[in-house]
């Protein structure tokens, strides 16, 4: 029997670790009588273990129209030499030489070095990815940050200045108008109207989240009206910010960033 021959009848798949063979291939090139689901588990109780000897596999059937799967066996060319020892037939000690050929060859420098630039070519591969996505991950962040930038500047004015802010320049925030802003912070109990002027409700006075601020208005007859109106401080509008957000009531800015990473 020629190599072409045995190598026609049992296939070897090289793999980067090692060359492996079908069970079933080498079940039927070694004409054995007993059948492969009865032979394998014999050959196994040897001592082979899976995983480092064999590794089971499923692969359709010879000529099945319907697509049906079949056990086999990947099995090692040690595995494969013992086996062909242990069945003492003239066909068993062929395919044992021949499988004793192969990793010979297998085993030359050309070989090794061969696959170790295959293994070296691999991982460069790998590497190579791992930085394409960790620049796509970073132009992500880029991103990301560029996006919430705003937000935390918002949130930086809220904190760090120290001026007083009319009820109208927070309702713009909120893409509302002063009216209907005043209404929404009464309807949650924040606060009630007397006479002219909208004022905090207990809980939420002497925090330091409002200052009082009075005004004359000249009348007709030229005298002059005392109001007041009330001002926010930026802890009453970081307050107010807060006590929003846990509403689902953002400002213009957030809900359109909120409304941009929710669409993607």
């Amino acid at each position: 029997m020629t190599t072409e021959v045995m190598e026609e009848a049992v296939r070897v798949q090289f793999t980067d670790e090692r060359p492996v063979v079908s069970a079933r291939d080498l079940h039927q090139a070694l004409e054995i009588g007993t059948l492969f689901r009865q032979w394998f588990p014999r050959m196994c109780e040897y001592g082979f273990c899976e995983g480092t000897d064999y590794d089971k596999v499923y692969q359709k059937c010879d000529g099945s129209r319907t697509g049906q799967m079949e056990v086999d066996y990947l099995i090692s060319t040690d595995m494969a030499k013992h086996i062909c020892m242990i069945q003492r037939t003239k066909k068993g000690m062929m395919y044992r030489q021949y499988f004793l050929e192969l990793e010979k060859a297998w085993n030359t420098p050309e070989k090794v070095m061969a696959r170790a630039l295959q293994i070296a070519n691999r991982q460069i591969k790998d590497l190579q990815t791992r930085c394409f996505l960790l620049t796509t991950e970073a132009k992500r962040q880029e991103r990301l940050l560029a996006e919430i930038k705003p937000k935390a500047d918002y949130l930086d004015r809220i904190l760090h200045s120290k001026a007083l802010v009319l009820t109208t320049q927070i309702a713009k925030d909120y893409g509302m108008s002063t009216v209907r802003f005043n209404h929404l912070l009464a309807d949650l109990g924040i606060q009630y109207k007397v006479r002219e002027q909208w004022v905090l409700y207990a809980q939420y006075q002497d925090q330091g989240y409002t200052a009082s601020k009075c005004f004359e208005v000249p009348q007709a007859d030229g005298s002059l009206l005392v109001k007041y109106q009330t001002e926010w401080t930026q802890k009453g509008r970081r307050f107010l910010y807060l006590f929003l957000k846990e509403k689902g009531i953002l400002p213009v800015l957030e809900q359109q960033l909120y409304d941009a990473a929710k669409a993607r």
